[in-house]
Order: C-alpha cells, then structure tokens, then sequence
C-alpha cells in the first residue's frame, strides 16, 4: 500500500511466522465472555431436529396443555416452532384446556387462533367458538354452523346445544321453534353419554314435550344422568375403599336403626352439595361447567345482555336470551328462568328449591309470551 510520501508498505511473507503478540490478542478474543456467547448462539441444535419428530412432541404438548399459555410459550421459542406449532396435525390435538380463551383476555388474537383451531378440524374449538360467535359476538349464522360442523363429528355438547335452541327457537321467532327436531338432537346426544342431555330427554318424555308421553321411560332416563354424574364426580378408585363408601352412605340409613323419622337427605346448611339421587340421599358436588359455558357468564358479567333480555338463572349455564321471553320461568315464584329443564332441575336442587315462594302479583306484567316451568310439584327427580 503506498502511503503520501510515495514509500510503499513492507508486504507481508505469508511464510513467515506470526508474532506473540498476534497469538496473544486472538487468545485472550477467544476467553472473552462475548465470544463464548457467540459461539453457542450458532449452535443451534433444535435445527437438527426432524420435522415429523417435532410435529409429534407439539402435538402431545397441545393434547396435554393445561391451559392456552402453557401451549403458546413453547412456540415462541424460535420461529420454527411458531410455524411448526400451527400445523393442521397439532391444532386437531390441542385439548379442551389449551383452547378455552378467557373473556377478561378476549381479543382478535384469540379470536384468530380458535378460528385457526376450527379451521383445522378440531371439534372442541368448533363448539366453543360456535357458542361464543353465536351468543356472545351475536353471529348466529357462522355460530350455528359451526356448532353442525362438531355435531356431524359426534360431538355431545354441541348436539345438545343444537337442541336447546331448537327447542327455544333462539336466534329466531317463537314459530321457529322445533320440538321434534330438538328431541332428536338430545336423543343422540344421550346416546353417547351426555348428562345434561339425558336429563332433558327425561323430562321430556315425562312431560310429553316434543315426543309420545311415557313417564316410566323418562325416569329411567332420569336414573341413568344421576348415575352418570356420580359416576363422573367420583375417581373409580373412590369405590374400592369401604370407607369412602361409609362416608357416602347417606344420614337417613344410619339413624334407621335408631327412629323411624327419616332425617331429610339435604338441609339448608349443605348448599354447596346437590342431591342428584335425592331417594337415595347421595349429595354431591354440582357438575363442573363446560369452557364455553365459563367463557359465556364472564362475558356477561362484565358485558351485559341487552335491555330486556335475561340470562338463565342456572350459574353454570350462561345462555342469554335472543329475543323477549325467550325463555320459560318458573310458574310458582316467577322470579328464575331457564333455557331449558336440565338448568332447572340442577338449579332447584342446588339453591332454588330453598329460595322458592309463591307470590300472587307477577312483577312482569307483559308475560303474554312466556311459557312457565313447572315448580317442586313438576320436579320428576325427586319421585325417583
């Protein structure tokens, strides 16, 4: 290189040997903290690893989330797993828990990804997306077919969801009602194992609501969703320890050897209990509510319903009413109301039956269009 006087740079010998103090400099560069950083920065081992590979340990981790961030945090780990952790094979698997968004934290971020989830096939993001689209968004035409889209998968809840709103007409007119066709959506319902469903049907058939009146067979219904949610409530190691089976064993039976007054199964002091099997004297704790359901009461809370619509009086249940009158009441007291008879029997049992008081003047005046639901003397479960 030649400098401004006109001399020229000595070349360097590529023969020659290095100097000390060159070897120390790229030592003492090597040692430094920054460069041990970079050094494993570029080792990058998740680029090693087979899609297929990675495909399979996502899906297992959507499948088995607790909850939405426990499945989230892991596809911000690098790109990769962002465009990995969105395939249709992982999203199919992701379970109940890491699809059921908040309403407090409901944003277009959730909306995308449980539309994403739907899109995929997953079933469970079908009916939880159809229930808020066609509830909460107030979309009833995309919420009802993607509720159809879970229930032509076999799908109880949505089936039975499908039911209930054909049997209220919801999103419609009264005229729009379809008793048969709601009957027909609770019956397959039932058929795979749906408690609420069981319980509708059986007091339908009681009733002869939509269907051929038939009271033994609608108490054998009746029977078999109280069985089915003391089956679900209790683990089946539960039923192996004889002490557990003492502790259930109800107060009436114990005090049979002593008097012949039978003390009542259920008293004001155990509201938390429900007493699904009231001959038998079995309480248990109330039915834990379905995501959609959850997701549905929070919204409410902190969005209510429009002016003169009324939610259902089951807190487990969340369903609002689409039009006025919607939704039938109860004929004694007036003052609760249901989407449907399986709401209104777990509600008499868990806190309505205690709170129930005939009063002679309806505070409703315009109640031209409200069916009434019967009061204690139409609560069929309690004669089983």
């Amino acid at each position: 290189m030649q400098t401004r006087r006109g001399t020229c740079y000595p070349s360097p010998d590529p023969a020659a040997p290095s100097t000390g103090c060159r070897q120390d400099s790229k030592r003492r560069r090597e040692s430094s903290p920054c460069h041990k950083r970079k050094r494993q920065v570029r080792a990058n081992h998740f680029d090693d690893i087979p899609d297929d590979l990675l495909l399979s340990i996502l899906s297992k981790l959507s499948s088995t989330a607790r909850r939405p961030a426990d499945f989230l945090s892991a596809l911000l780990t690098c790109k990769r797993f962002h465009a990995m952790g969105f395939h249709q094979f992982v999203l199919v698997r992701a379970s109940t828990s890491a699809i059921s968004v908040k309403a407090s934290s409901w944003c277009e971020g959730a909306h995308r990804f449980l539309k994403k989830c739907a899109d995929a096939g997953n079933v469970e993001a079908c009916y939880t997306l159809g229930m808020i689209r066609f509830y909460c968004l107030q979309n009833r035409g995309r919420g009802a077919s993607l509720m159809a889209k879970a229930a032509i998968a076999s799908h109880a809840p949505a089936l039975y969801s499908l039911g209930i709103i054909q049997f209220n007409g919801s999103g419609g007119g009264k005229k729009d009602k379809d008793l048969k066709a709601g009957v027909a959506l609770c019956a397959r319902a039932a058929f795979l194992g749906h408690i609420d469903a069981l319980r509708e049907l059986g007091h339908c058939l009681q009733d002869g609501y939509g269907i051929s009146k038939n009271v033994a067979e609608g108490r054998r219904f009746l029977v078999q969703a109280n069985a089915r949610e003391l089956a679900s409530v209790y683990p089946p190691q539960y039923w192996k320890s004889p002490q557990n089976l003492r502790a259930l064993r109800p107060a009436w039976i114990k005090n049979l050897r002593t008097t012949t007054t039978l003390s009542p199964p259920f008293s004001s002091s155990t509201l938390r209990a429900c007493p699904l099997l009231s001959d038998f004297g079995c309480n248990v704790p109330p039915p834990e509510s379905h995501p959609a359901a959850k997701f549905m009461v929070d919204w409410f809370k902190l969005r209510p319903a429009c002016a003169g619509l009324r939610l259902c009086s089951y807190a487990g249940c969340g369903r609002p009413e689409t039009r006025k009158h919607e939704f039938r009441r109860c004929s004694v007291c007036g003052t609760v109301n249901y989407c449907s008879r399986a709401c209104q029997a777990l509600d008499w049992k868990i806190r309505h039956k205690h709170s129930c008081m005939p009063i002679d003047d309806w505070l409703d005046a315009d109640t031209d269009d409200d069916e009434d639901y019967p009061g204690e003397e139409a609560e069929p479960e309690d004669e089983i």
